[in-house]
């Protein structure tokens, strides 16, 4: 296509940029530029754009960008509607330019993006040509200045531009599109990910930087998801979601979806959806900038709404309570919380409910706060923050000091423009404390306007001032120089499958010094340890330099060999003589000979004992480094001791420890290392040091479900049972010989348990309490003695090793796990206890004949198909082998376990209370994913994430999770805390104490097993005893009870022999379980309207009870 000839070039005077550069002639620039606009083919004008980059850079630079009017020949080919070659030109000029010129003489960012702020908006308006060579040369170009700025530059000054092309209302649909994609595209690329240091420190800059413009980005961009063209609001909704990725706050982040979907469906519905979210929110990270600008508008549209119902109302004004509680800059809580404060105001003086507007006072209290509006308070932080202005004076001052700016033609206007944008990049820096990016914002910018090294010098005069200006105001930054032996300093970054842990973080380790590492749990804790023993985290020293070893719980052992056998054959001793083996055995409490511990299987150790056997082959590899997680969890008081000594007198190891126990941590700690941000933060001193410094840390100390909370299923009714002090499973005389042991591990033991029951198993390690807890759950069967249940008793029981739950289902999802465990409507686990299992001889009784006597002849009985009320017990349809189901008959449960049949009869009950418990559960996604949430597992994690990814907390949650499913009348929990951080650690207890069913527990944590239960049995050489007192100790838990919560205390014996029943016995120590219901009386006139009264109370109650909660009989029995 024939070009247009380009205008003729005016004379204008062109100055240098550099000493030893030449002049362009103007014909030279004006040939590059007929090329360019007129050449036939798109790859000619490319290279002669391409020409023309080169030539300016080798001679006056960005002067030549006007003095010779390349941008003025650019724009008026670009908008010569008549010649598409021209247009094409043009988009290949201004890209080439943007690709080029940046990166060689960076003052031309300021020609780019401030003095022809038409640029862009050029680039932009050509994505709607009709020509899709022109739309590609124009997308090219944008892509160039996009990928040639740095993060301050497209911050202070491309994403300006963008908004400003974004709020005019005359820009072409395909522009508004390319502009939210790279504002998209600029979140996308500021995303935590695993490049090279460098790399994510500009990440966070540019991440911190547009996070501080949310509250301006969010009105445009969610403005656009309403726009008429489709094109448009589908990209803005992209954006919006890449926008979100910028908070960096964990309470919020569950809830983005919900928040993003009301902005997109502005309805009131969708609002009431997101508020019940928030309000459902437990916030306990610090709420910053990008957080309230994503929130504000949300709550201010509920708040000023005259539609919003009372209760919407009551739960807006509390989520700025909670919110504003954790605004800890007082400059961000008075830029966002004065547009919430008339709303809160109204609700305080208007709310028709008292509660409503005792909410909003005390919102309005915590608001006038967070501002520091409270008693003339000024705000210290206030006066923190570096401003434009700050940096204009030094800025100034310094240019003048070595000479000032160059006085070339056109220079004046150019070295503002350049002054302005490096002030506002360097404003940036500051405020993030990323000094070493103040020479780079400045210096290169100013190089071409001022003499020599002018401008270097400039720059570093400007990055020593505000370094002296931070040590002044934060103090100097800590010098590591402390005269002790450094054995690792590392940086690195640690993920694990799709997520990442820790982002470009140092851990330092001094010899001899013990570390506690604190976090959530799903933190990367134990992820971070594993790395470190398996030689695979980055900047860690080999094992030629420094030898770790990893104390793990690991139950995989050989459980057919003797301890030494185990110790001697273990790979990474084979360097260690037998002799040192056993001896160092034998200091940790394993005793030698024949006799000895040393000669016993390691299958019959119990947690503590197995523990101390990991620390004993620690002790024997010699580690420098010793990373230990959980080791006080299976350890009783005495052992829990001697590990505290041990570690203390070893000042030769260092230590890094993951614990939830607090009082070991406080006993041990000399440094505390914190997850902070995807940082590891170094703490001097103990746990208690740690929480001066850090108060929010508290829940270390304290059992509070301030910041995680548990939610556990009511239990249901028992038939029968209308007192909660009645014997629901008992066992008496019961003793037990595991096979190939010298003496019984349960002698004579006689217990029972109630609905009201709060017992814990208090022994040492090896006593006997998990065989206890196994027998009284059907996980074994005693040699001598019995144990009765209730025929529709549910148990909820988690392991010792609570970690056996799942370890067969590694490659399934939480969900599925629970999916595939209640399936068929029974819990699968019950089938595989030892009571469940058939033997030879309950199979040979299967096939026996059996005469009821009817007439009818010997039977063989096939199974048991229904089951009903029979006088003070129960009766079983029998289906018979080889007969029609009209030939069933009715036998009564005695007679059925009289002659034999006792598994069957427990399978069949279990059966029945397993419908009965889950009659109102329906098992699908959505509902296992929000009973997962009442245990405090992220649902996206239940639906997605394997359970071999999870971490030891997690996993207890989902064995949690599973055990609570079919809503059980008593929860047996064997060493509950292990695993759980303290957060979790105190939500479990809060849900113990106000669960309504009974409750037995083994743990060796004295804080968490003394604040929950009364009632004591002590386990010790095979024999029970009985101790205890009267209530809960709510002096233990942060908060007092709630109301209306049921905190469960037992009738309690003093210490009595193991023969003695526990308290709860109302019957006869030999008697069997029956549950009778009492003879009606024939009732008054008056007596029966009272019935009914009571009976319509205790409807309503139902009905205001949680979703699911089964209906209570309509029986007046135990009013």
């Amino acid at each position: 296509m024939p070009h247009h000839e380009s205008p003729p070039m005016p004379p204008t005077m062109v100055a240098k940029t550099n000493g030893d550069g030449s002049f362009a002639a103007h014909a030279d620039v004006a040939s590059i530029l007929d090329t360019i606009f007129q050449s036939k083919t798109s790859q000619t004008s490319l290279d002669a754009a391409y020409a023309l980059t080169t030539l300016l850079s080798q001679s006056v630079g960005f002067r030549g960008l006007k003095g010779y009017g390349i941008l003025d020949s650019i724009k008026t080919a670009a908008a010569d509607k008549k010649n598409l070659g021209r247009r094409e030109g043009s988009m290949f000029a201004l890209g080439a330019l943007f690709e080029r010129m940046p990166t060689q003489q960076p003052t031309t960012e300021v020609v780019f993006l401030a003095q022809e702020e038409n640029l862009i908006p050029l680039a932009l308006d050509a994505l709607a040509d009709k020509v899709s060579s022109i739309r590609e040369s124009a997308q090219y170009a944008l892509d160039a200045l996009f990928n040639t700025l740095k993060p301050e530059a497209m911050v202070v000054a491309l994403l300006p531009t963008l908004t400003t092309y974004l709020s005019k209302k005359t820009g072409k649909w395909q522009g508004s599109v390319g502009a939210m994609e790279l504002i998209g595209r600029m979140a996308n690329k500021a995303k935590i990910g695993m490049g090279s240091k460098g790399e994510e420190e500009l990440k966070e800059i540019l991440r911190v930087a547009m996070g501080n413009r949310l509250e301006g980005l969010i009105p445009i961009v969610e403005g656009g998801m309403h726009d008429l063209k489709p094109e448009v609001a589908k990209q803005s909704l992209k954006t919006m979601n890449a926008l979100t990725t910028l908070l960096d706050n964990d309470d919020v982040a569950p809830r983005i979806p919900l928040l993003v979907k009301s902005m997109e469906n502005p309805s009131t519905e969708a609002l009431q959806k997101a508020i019940h979210a928030l309000s459902q929110t437990t916030f306990v990270a610090v709420v910053t900038s990008p957080v309230l600008a994503l929130l504000t508008p949300l709550l201010e549209r509920s708040l000023n709404s005259p539609s919003t119902a009372q209760e919407v109302l009551r739960q807006t004004t509390v989520v700025v309570e909670n919110l504003t509680k954790l605004v800890h800059d007082p400059v961000e809580a008075r830029t966002f919380l004065p547009k919430l404060e008339p709303g809160v105001k109204k609700v305080r003086d208007g709310a028709s409910l008292p509660e409503v507007r005792e909410i909003g006072r005390r919102a309005l209290d915590v608001i006038n706060q967070a501002m520091g509006n409270r008693n003339g308070q000024t705000a210290d932080s206030m006066n923190v923050r570096t401003v434009p202005e700050d940096i204009i004076h030094v800025l100034d001052l310094e240019i003048k000091k070595h000479g000032g700016l160059l006085d070339h033609p056109g220079d004046a206007v150019i070295g503002q423009l350049t002054r302005q944008l490096c002030v506002e990049m360097v404003v940036e820096d500051v405020n993030q404390r990323q000094f070493d990016r103040i020479i780079p914002c400045v210096s290169p910018y100013l190089q071409p306007l001022m003499k020599d090294e002018a401008a270097s010098a400039v720059g570093q005069s400007i990055k020593s001032f505000f370094i002296e200006e931070d040590n002044r105001k934060f103090g100097a930054p800590i010098q590591n120089n402390d005269g002790e032996t450094e054995i690792v300093n590392a940086d690195f970054s640690l993920g694990y499958g799709g997520m990442l842990l820790l982002s470009h973080t140092n851990l330092r380790l001094l010899k001899g010094h013990r570390y506690g590492l604190c976090g959530r749990n799903g933190a990367g804790k134990s992820t971070l340890m594993r790395s470190i023993a398996n030689n695979k985290l980055e900047g860690f020293p080999p094992p030629e330099e420094v030898k770790t070893c990893f104390v793990e719980h690991n139950q995989g052992e050989d459980a057919d060999i003797s301890i030494l056998e185990f110790t001697v054959k273990d790979p990474a001793l084979q360097s260690e003589d037998r002799e040192r083996i056993s001896k160092v055995l034998g200091d940790f409490g394993f005793t030698s000979g024949p006799e000895g511990r040393q000669a016993q299987k390691v299958g019959s150790l119990s947690g503590g004992w197995k523990m101390k056997l990991a620390l004993a082959r620690a002790m024997l590899m010699r580690a420098d480094v010793l990373l230990l997680d959980e080791p006080t969890n299976h350890l009783d008081v005495a052992n829990v001791k001697w590990l505290e000594e041990y570690l203390k007198q070893h000042t030769e190891i260092t230590s890094l420890i993951v614990s939830h126990d607090s009082g070991f941590l406080d006993e041990v700690c000399t440094d505390i290392y914190h997850y902070e941000s995807k940082k590891l933060v170094c703490y001097r001193g103990n746990l208690a040091d740690f929480v001066k410094v850090k108060p929010e840390a508290k829940s270390y100390y304290t059992l509070s479900d301030a910041n995680a909370q548990f939610k556990f299923p009511p239990p249901g009714i028992l038939s029968g049972v209308k007192s909660n002090t009645r014997s629901i499973l008992r066992m008496t005389n019961c003793t037990f010989t595991y096979p190939g042991a010298l003496k019984p591990s349960l002698y004579d033991v006689s217990c029972q348990l109630t609905l009201s029951s709060r017992v814990a198993i208090i022994g040492g390690n090896g006593a006997g309490k998990s065989t206890l807890i196994k027998i009284l759950t059907g996980e074994m069967v005693p040699q001598q003695g019995k144990v009765q249940k209730h025929p529709n008793l549910r148990i909820g029981y988690i392991k010792q090793h609570a970690l056996e739950h799942v370890e067969m289902h590694m490659e399934k999802t939480p969900n599925q796990y629970l999916q595939w465990r209640y399936a068929n409507g029974d819990d699968r686990e019950v089938f595989l206890k030892q009571t469940r299992m058939l033997t030879d001889e309950d199979k040979a009784q299967m096939d026996k004949f059996i005469d009821l006597g009817d007439g009818k002849g010997a039977r063989q009985i096939e199974a048991l198909v229904g089951r009903q009320k029979y006088q003070k017990s129960f009766q079983y349809e029998v289906k018979w082998r080889n007969h029609l189901p009209k030939h069933n008959s009715q036998i009564s449960r005695e007679t059925l376990l009289k002659m034999g049949y006792f598994k069957l009869v427990q399978e069949f009950d279990d059966h029945e209370a397993s419908r009965e418990g889950l009659g109102f559960r329906i098992l699908e996604p959505k509902v296992i994913a929000q009973h997962f949430a009442d245990v405090g597992l992220d649902p996206e994690i239940a639906n997605h994430n394997e359970i071999s990814g999870l971490s030891g907390g997690q996993k207890v949650k989902v064995v949690l999770a599973g055990a609570m499913w079919n809503n059980p009348h008593l929860l047996v929990l064997d060493e509950p805390t292990n695993f759980l951080d303290r957060d979790s650690l105190g939500g479990l207890a809060v849900a113990i104490r106000d669960y309504k069913g009974g409750v037995v527990m083994i743990s060796h944590n004295e804080e968490f097993v003394g604040a929950l239960c009364p009632e004591q049995w002590h386990v010790a050489d095979g024999r029970l005893t009985h101790k205890g007192h009267l209530a809960v100790s709510l002096d233990r838990f942060e908060e007092s009870p709630r109301p209306g919560s049921s905190v469960a205390s037992s009738n309690v014996s003093s210490a009595a022999g193991s023969a003695s029943a526990s308290a709860a016995n109302s019957e006869t120590e030999g008697g069997e379980l029956k549950f009778r219901a009492k003879k009606k009386k024939k009732l008054t006139r008056a007596q029966q309207k009272e019935r009914e009264v009571r009976r319509r109370l205790r409807h309503i109650e139902w009905l205001n009870s949680p979703k699911g909660t089964p209906h209570p009989p309509d029986t007046d029995d135990e009013a």
